[in-house]
Protein backbone atom coordinates (compact mmCIF):
# COMPACT_ATOMS: atom_id res chain seq x y z
CA UNK A 1 0.00 0.00 0.00
CA UNK A 2 2.81 2.40 0.89
CA UNK A 3 4.49 2.09 -2.48
CA UNK A 4 1.77 4.30 -3.99
CA UNK A 5 0.52 7.70 -2.95
CA UNK A 6 -2.68 7.90 -0.95
CA UNK A 7 -5.72 10.02 -1.79
CA UNK A 8 -5.33 13.67 -0.87
CA UNK A 9 -6.94 14.59 2.43
CA UNK A 10 -7.68 17.89 4.09
CA UNK A 11 -5.31 18.10 7.01
CA UNK A 12 -3.25 20.28 9.28
CA UNK A 13 0.29 20.54 7.93
CA UNK A 14 2.20 17.76 9.63
CA UNK A 15 4.92 20.16 10.79
CA UNK A 16 2.26 21.94 12.86
CA UNK A 17 1.06 18.87 14.75
CA UNK A 18 1.65 18.83 18.52
CA UNK A 19 5.12 17.34 18.71
CA UNK A 20 4.55 15.41 21.94
CA UNK A 21 1.71 13.44 20.29
CA UNK A 22 2.28 13.76 16.56
CA UNK A 23 1.72 10.07 15.83
CA UNK A 24 -1.74 10.09 17.37
CA UNK A 25 -2.59 13.17 15.29
CA UNK A 26 -1.53 11.74 11.94
CA UNK A 27 -4.33 11.49 9.33
CA UNK A 28 -6.02 8.10 9.53
CA UNK A 29 -4.91 7.30 5.97
CA UNK A 30 -1.40 6.82 7.43
CA UNK A 31 -2.49 4.43 10.16
CA UNK A 32 -2.14 1.40 7.87
CA UNK A 33 1.31 2.34 6.56
CA UNK A 34 4.16 0.21 8.01
CA UNK A 35 6.30 2.33 10.33
CA UNK A 36 9.36 1.47 8.25
CA UNK A 37 7.74 3.30 5.32
CA UNK A 38 7.19 6.52 7.30
CA UNK A 39 9.86 9.11 8.04
CA UNK A 40 10.56 9.20 11.77
CA UNK A 41 12.83 11.67 13.62
CA UNK A 42 15.58 10.10 15.69
CA UNK A 43 18.20 11.09 18.24
CA UNK A 44 21.81 10.04 17.63
CA UNK A 45 23.56 9.13 20.89
CA UNK A 46 20.42 10.15 22.73
CA UNK A 47 21.74 9.99 26.29
CA UNK A 48 24.74 12.32 26.36
CA UNK A 49 23.12 15.21 28.20
CA UNK A 50 24.22 13.67 31.52
CA UNK A 51 27.87 12.78 30.91
CA UNK A 52 29.89 12.47 34.11
CA UNK A 53 31.96 15.63 34.51
CA UNK A 54 33.66 14.33 37.64
CA UNK A 55 37.35 14.09 36.78
CA UNK A 56 37.52 10.70 38.51
CA UNK A 57 35.34 9.24 35.76
CA UNK A 58 37.52 7.65 33.04
CA UNK A 59 37.18 8.28 29.34
CA UNK A 60 35.49 5.31 27.68
CA UNK A 61 37.66 2.46 26.41
CA UNK A 62 36.77 3.01 22.75
CA UNK A 63 38.78 6.24 22.68
CA UNK A 64 42.20 6.29 20.99
CA UNK A 65 45.17 5.23 23.15
CA UNK A 66 46.71 8.68 22.74
CA UNK A 67 43.61 10.37 24.13
CA UNK A 68 43.45 7.97 27.07
CA UNK A 69 47.09 8.68 27.92
CA UNK A 70 46.69 12.45 27.54
CA UNK A 71 43.59 12.31 29.72
CA UNK A 72 45.47 10.38 32.36
CA UNK A 73 48.37 12.84 32.63
CA UNK A 74 46.84 16.14 31.42
CA UNK A 75 43.25 15.80 32.62
CA UNK A 76 42.61 19.51 33.43
CA UNK A 77 43.58 20.43 29.87
CA UNK A 78 42.09 17.49 27.98
CA UNK A 79 38.73 17.01 29.71
CA UNK A 80 37.12 20.28 28.56
CA UNK A 81 37.82 19.21 24.95
CA UNK A 82 36.31 15.78 25.56
CA UNK A 83 33.07 17.22 26.91
CA UNK A 84 32.74 19.81 24.14
CA UNK A 85 32.92 17.09 21.49
CA UNK A 86 31.18 14.23 23.31
CA UNK A 87 27.82 15.86 24.07
CA UNK A 88 25.42 15.24 21.17
CA UNK A 89 22.12 16.07 22.90
CA UNK A 90 21.47 18.72 25.54
CA UNK A 91 17.88 17.85 26.47
CA UNK A 92 16.73 14.94 28.64
CA UNK A 93 15.14 11.91 27.02
CA UNK A 94 11.68 13.03 28.15
CA UNK A 95 12.23 16.46 26.63
CA UNK A 96 13.40 14.87 23.39
CA UNK A 97 10.27 12.71 23.27
CA UNK A 98 8.12 15.75 24.01
CA UNK A 99 9.78 17.49 21.05
CA UNK A 100 8.86 14.61 18.70
CA UNK A 101 11.80 12.17 18.78
CA UNK A 102 10.57 8.59 18.23
CA UNK A 103 13.88 6.75 17.77
CA UNK A 104 16.68 6.75 20.36
CA UNK A 105 20.19 5.50 19.67
CA UNK A 106 21.43 4.00 22.97
CA UNK A 107 25.09 3.06 23.56
CA UNK A 108 25.40 0.79 26.61
CA UNK A 109 28.43 0.23 28.86
CA UNK A 110 29.58 -1.25 32.13
CA UNK A 111 32.13 1.02 33.74
CA UNK A 112 35.61 -0.50 34.12
CA UNK A 113 36.55 -1.48 37.67
CA UNK A 114 32.93 -1.15 38.80
CA UNK A 115 31.94 -3.99 41.13
CA UNK A 116 28.23 -3.23 40.77
CA UNK A 117 25.94 -4.52 38.03
CA UNK A 118 24.86 -0.99 37.07
CA UNK A 119 24.91 -0.11 33.38
CA UNK A 120 25.41 3.34 31.89
CA UNK A 121 25.42 5.11 28.54
CA UNK A 122 28.65 6.46 27.09
CA UNK A 123 30.18 8.70 24.45
CA UNK A 124 33.70 9.83 25.27
CA UNK A 125 32.95 9.39 28.97
CA UNK A 126 30.22 7.58 30.87
CA UNK A 127 26.92 9.03 32.04
CA UNK A 128 25.93 9.71 35.63
CA UNK A 129 22.47 8.23 35.04
CA UNK A 130 21.95 4.49 34.83
CA UNK A 131 20.26 2.67 31.97
CA UNK A 132 17.47 1.44 34.23
CA UNK A 133 16.67 4.99 35.36
CA UNK A 134 16.34 6.21 31.76
CA UNK A 135 14.20 3.23 30.75
CA UNK A 136 11.82 3.96 33.60
CA UNK A 137 11.61 7.61 32.46
CA UNK A 138 10.69 6.43 28.96
CA UNK A 139 8.08 4.03 30.41
CA UNK A 140 6.49 6.89 32.39
CA UNK A 141 6.42 9.03 29.24
CA UNK A 142 4.76 6.24 27.25
CA UNK A 143 2.14 5.83 30.00
CA UNK A 144 1.26 9.50 29.56
CA UNK A 145 1.17 9.21 25.73
CA UNK A 146 -0.66 5.93 25.03
CA UNK A 147 -0.83 6.32 21.23
CA UNK A 148 2.82 7.21 20.64
CA UNK A 149 5.28 4.53 19.49
CA UNK A 150 9.00 4.71 20.27
CA UNK A 151 11.90 2.71 18.82
CA UNK A 152 14.90 2.07 21.08
CA UNK A 153 18.12 0.78 19.53
CA UNK A 154 20.55 -0.85 21.98
CA UNK A 155 24.01 -1.20 20.45
CA UNK A 156 27.76 -0.52 20.78
CA UNK A 157 27.88 -2.60 23.97
CA UNK A 158 31.05 -1.94 25.95
CA UNK A 159 32.25 -4.18 28.77
CA UNK A 160 29.09 -6.28 29.03
CA UNK A 161 29.48 -9.92 30.01
CA UNK A 162 26.85 -12.53 29.13
CA UNK A 163 25.50 -12.09 32.66
CA UNK A 164 25.09 -8.34 32.12
CA UNK A 165 23.34 -8.89 28.78
CA UNK A 166 20.92 -11.24 30.52
CA UNK A 167 20.34 -8.66 33.25
CA UNK A 168 19.77 -5.84 30.74
CA UNK A 169 17.30 -7.88 28.67
CA UNK A 170 15.45 -8.82 31.86
CA UNK A 171 15.31 -5.14 32.85
CA UNK A 172 13.93 -4.14 29.44
CA UNK A 173 11.21 -6.79 29.64
CA UNK A 174 10.31 -5.98 33.25
CA UNK A 175 10.15 -2.21 32.73
CA UNK A 176 8.12 -2.21 29.51
CA UNK A 177 6.25 -5.51 29.85
CA UNK A 178 3.12 -5.54 27.64
CA UNK A 179 4.19 -2.39 25.77
CA UNK A 180 6.91 -4.36 23.93
CA UNK A 181 6.02 -5.16 20.33
CA UNK A 182 7.24 -8.64 19.33
CA UNK A 183 8.91 -9.26 15.99
CA UNK A 184 6.08 -9.10 13.48
CA UNK A 185 5.35 -7.91 9.96
CA UNK A 186 2.25 -5.86 10.80
CA UNK A 187 3.96 -2.83 12.30
CA UNK A 188 1.36 -0.17 11.56
CA UNK A 189 -0.03 2.39 13.96
CA UNK A 190 -3.50 0.83 13.72
CA UNK A 191 -2.20 -2.64 14.61
CA UNK A 192 0.03 -1.39 17.40
CA UNK A 193 -2.76 0.70 18.93
CA UNK A 194 -5.21 -2.20 18.82
CA UNK A 195 -2.74 -4.48 20.61
CA UNK A 196 -1.46 -1.91 23.10
CA UNK A 197 2.14 -2.02 21.84
CA UNK A 198 4.17 1.19 22.16
CA UNK A 199 7.79 0.12 22.01
CA UNK A 200 10.01 -1.56 19.44
CA UNK A 201 13.38 -2.60 20.87
CA UNK A 202 16.33 -3.39 18.62
CA UNK A 203 19.14 -5.24 20.37
CA UNK A 204 22.44 -5.68 18.54
CA UNK A 205 23.72 -8.83 20.23
CA UNK A 206 23.10 -12.54 19.78
CA UNK A 207 21.78 -12.68 23.36
CA UNK A 208 18.52 -11.27 21.97
CA UNK A 209 17.94 -14.08 19.49
CA UNK A 210 15.76 -16.18 21.77
CA UNK A 211 13.57 -13.28 22.90
CA UNK A 212 10.59 -12.62 20.65
CA UNK A 213 10.19 -9.13 22.14
CA UNK A 214 13.60 -8.02 20.86
CA UNK A 215 14.20 -7.09 17.24
CA UNK A 216 17.50 -7.62 15.46
CA UNK A 217 19.88 -4.77 14.74
CA UNK A 218 18.40 -1.83 12.80
CA UNK A 219 20.88 -0.78 10.08
CA UNK A 220 22.36 2.69 10.64
CA UNK A 221 23.73 4.56 7.64
CA UNK A 222 26.76 6.43 8.99
CA UNK A 223 28.70 8.55 6.54
CA UNK A 224 31.75 9.20 8.78
CA UNK A 225 32.19 12.72 7.37
CA UNK A 226 32.84 16.09 9.03
CA UNK A 227 31.46 18.17 6.15
CA UNK A 228 27.78 18.34 5.25
CA UNK A 229 28.40 18.21 1.51
CA UNK A 230 30.48 15.03 1.80
CA UNK A 231 27.84 13.43 4.03
CA UNK A 232 25.09 14.21 1.53
CA UNK A 233 27.17 12.83 -1.33
CA UNK A 234 27.68 9.56 0.57
CA UNK A 235 23.96 9.17 1.32
CA UNK A 236 23.00 9.85 -2.29
CA UNK A 237 25.38 7.08 -3.31
CA UNK A 238 23.77 4.69 -0.82
CA UNK A 239 20.26 5.63 -1.95
CA UNK A 240 21.19 4.63 -5.49
CA UNK A 241 21.88 1.12 -4.19
CA UNK A 242 18.42 0.85 -2.62
CA UNK A 243 17.06 0.97 0.91
CA UNK A 244 16.90 -1.98 3.34
CA UNK A 245 13.57 -3.77 3.50
CA UNK A 246 12.61 -2.97 7.10
CA UNK A 247 13.55 -0.28 9.59
CA UNK A 248 16.76 1.60 8.89
CA UNK A 249 18.38 4.82 10.03
CA UNK A 250 20.02 7.59 8.04
CA UNK A 251 22.30 9.38 10.48
CA UNK A 252 22.97 12.96 9.44
CA UNK A 253 25.36 13.27 12.38
CA UNK A 254 28.75 14.63 11.39
CA UNK A 255 31.90 12.90 12.62
CA UNK A 256 35.02 14.73 13.73
CA UNK A 257 38.41 13.13 14.36
CA UNK A 258 41.21 14.12 16.73
CA UNK A 259 42.94 16.10 13.98
CA UNK A 260 39.80 18.17 13.36
CA UNK A 261 39.28 18.81 17.07
CA UNK A 262 42.89 19.92 17.59
CA UNK A 263 42.71 22.28 14.61
CA UNK A 264 39.49 23.87 15.95
CA UNK A 265 40.40 24.40 19.64
CA UNK A 266 37.74 27.04 20.35
CA UNK A 267 34.85 25.13 18.75
CA UNK A 268 32.55 22.34 19.92
CA UNK A 269 30.46 19.64 18.29
CA UNK A 270 27.42 21.87 18.70
CA UNK A 271 29.16 24.68 16.80
CA UNK A 272 29.90 22.28 13.95
CA UNK A 273 26.38 20.84 13.89
CA UNK A 274 24.52 24.14 14.07
CA UNK A 275 26.65 25.68 11.32
CA UNK A 276 25.79 22.81 8.96
CA UNK A 277 22.10 22.36 9.83
CA UNK A 278 20.87 24.73 7.07
CA UNK A 279 22.62 22.62 4.41
CA UNK A 280 21.55 19.33 5.97
CA UNK A 281 17.91 20.37 6.41
CA UNK A 282 17.76 21.55 2.80
CA UNK A 283 18.73 18.02 1.79
CA UNK A 284 16.29 16.43 4.26
CA UNK A 285 13.40 18.45 2.79
CA UNK A 286 14.06 16.79 -0.57
CA UNK A 287 13.71 13.24 0.82
CA UNK A 288 10.65 11.00 0.68
CA UNK A 289 9.24 8.16 2.77
CA UNK A 290 7.83 4.94 1.32
CA UNK A 291 9.08 1.65 -0.08
CA UNK A 292 10.85 2.91 -3.19
CA UNK A 293 14.59 2.34 -3.56
CA UNK A 294 15.60 5.93 -2.75
CA UNK A 295 13.21 6.49 0.15
CA UNK A 296 14.27 7.05 3.76
CA UNK A 297 12.83 5.85 7.07
CA UNK A 298 14.30 6.97 10.40
CA UNK A 299 16.48 10.08 10.16
CA UNK A 300 18.70 10.70 13.19
CA UNK A 301 20.74 13.74 14.11
CA UNK A 302 22.58 15.56 16.89
CA UNK A 303 21.07 18.41 18.94
CA UNK A 304 17.67 17.47 17.55
CA UNK A 305 15.74 19.94 19.68
CA UNK A 306 17.83 22.94 18.61
CA UNK A 307 16.49 23.40 15.07
CA UNK A 308 13.53 22.59 12.81
CA UNK A 309 14.90 19.09 12.27
CA UNK A 310 12.04 17.18 13.93
CA UNK A 311 9.03 18.90 12.26
CA UNK A 312 10.92 18.80 8.95
CA UNK A 313 11.25 15.01 9.12
CA UNK A 314 7.63 14.50 10.19
CA UNK A 315 6.40 16.74 7.36
CA UNK A 316 8.04 14.46 4.78
CA UNK A 317 5.17 12.02 5.33
CA UNK A 318 2.95 14.40 3.38
CA UNK A 319 4.68 12.97 0.30
CA UNK A 320 2.57 9.85 0.81
CA UNK A 321 -0.50 11.83 -0.21
CA UNK A 322 -1.30 12.68 -3.80
CA UNK A 323 -1.56 16.39 -4.59
CA UNK A 324 -3.87 18.28 -6.93
CA UNK A 325 -2.14 19.56 -10.01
Amino acid sequence: MSSTTLPEVTQTPLKDLPMDSWMSHLPNALWDIPLFHLTIPGSHNAITYCLDKNDRSPVDLTQPDMLQKLDKYMKPIIRPFVYKWAITQERSVREQLDCGVRYCDLRIAHRPNDSSLDLYFYHGVYTTVTVETVLKEIKAWLDAHPKEVVILSFSHFLGLSQELHTLLISTIKNVFDSKLCPKTEGVTLKNLWSLGYQLIVSYDNHAANCHRELWSHIPYWWANKCKAEALIEEFERRKNNGRPGGFFVTGINLTEDLKYICSHPTESLKDLVMSTYPTLLSWVREQKPGSNAGSLNIIAADFVTESQFIPTVIALNENLFSRST
